[in-house]
């Protein structure tokens, strides 16, 4: 006589938290540790500690985390700030494209899959609340920003730019970052931890290291309440849309409104169309 199999109505439930997240909340602590805290060797050590419970627990996993790994080694090899003078520009801008391109040509010519995609042309045509939204994103980010920048005096972690060529620099250095954050926080790590965890853990996961990374940028004071769900939010937009593109084009906005701040705070006679 055989054991009838359970039906899904008699399955057992699956877990809400299983032992293979405890390698995922390794790395996003990791992450904390080096740019939130700036605490490196704790940080090298956590994510090293990360990469073998992947390995122990799974392997595929553990190949995943090595690729996000490398990225964020790349990153913390260089000073994460916003000193908009060309040496320091380049400098970091070598190392932010090695975070991107490394994990894409391994996982793409080592691993042989297409975990990691920039979908920038989608063949879907953005829906009016998707355009709704965008200019709702430029509303808040009038709003909030300097709220947010000038009485606490965040906008001093960034250099005064008074003359064409540092605004320029500013304006280049703002656009290129939030191309960035959304190239490895989105399109590279979330989309190599939803291979593993349930989107809404991903979307948690990757919003840890988004939000670390900004804090050390200069987003200091009371900005990871107002990044995190920023960062939850545009892995979400991009989970609905599939499109590179749309994600870029909501953080670009919010970038635009945020140089606009900067210009503001640091030259108070200029762009006098903000609450402070």
């Amino acid at each position: 006589m055989t054991t009838p199999r359970p039906t899904a109505a008699h399955a057992p439930a699956r877990p809400l938290v299983s032992w293979n997240l405890l390698p995922g909340i390794l790395l996003a602590a990791s992450g904390f540790l080096l740019f939130g805290l700036d605490e490196r060797p704790a940080g090298y050590l956590t994510l090293a500690v990360s990469l073998v419970a992947a390995v122990a627990i799974d392997r595929a996993l553990a190949k995943d985390l090595l690729l996000i790994a490398i990225g964020l080694t790349a990153i913390s090899l260089v000073p994460i700030n916003t000193d908009i003078e060309w040496g320091h520009m380049l400098l970091m801008g070598a190392a932010l494209a090695a975070a991107v391109l490394l994990p894409y040509l391994i996982s793409r010519f080592v691993y042989r899959d297409h975990a990691i995609r920039f979908p920038v042309w989608t063949g879907k045509r953005w829906s009016r609340f998707e355009f709704g939204y965008l200019v709702a994103v430029v509303i808040l980010g009038w709003f909030l920003l300097p709220v947010y920048m000038i009485p606490t005096g965040v906008y001093e972690n960034w250099p005064a730019a008074s003359d064409p060529g540092s605004i320029a620099r500013l304006f280049l250095g703002t656009n290129a970052l939030g191309i960035w954050d959304e190239l490895f926080f989105i399109c590279t790590t979330f989309a190599l931890l939803r291979r593993h965890f349930p989107d809404w853990q991903a979307n948690l996961l990757q919003a840890v290291l988004f939000t670390s990374f900004l804090w050390e940028l200069g987003f200091h004071s009371w900005g990871p309440f107002l990044i995190y769900p920023f960062a939850v939010l545009q892995g979400w937009i991009f989970r609905q849309t599939k499109s590179l593109s749309y994600i870029v084009s909501v953080h670009l906005l919010f970038d635009f409104v945020l140089f606009l701040v900067l210009l503001h705070a640091h030259n108070r006679d200029w762009l006098a169309i903000f609450l402070y």
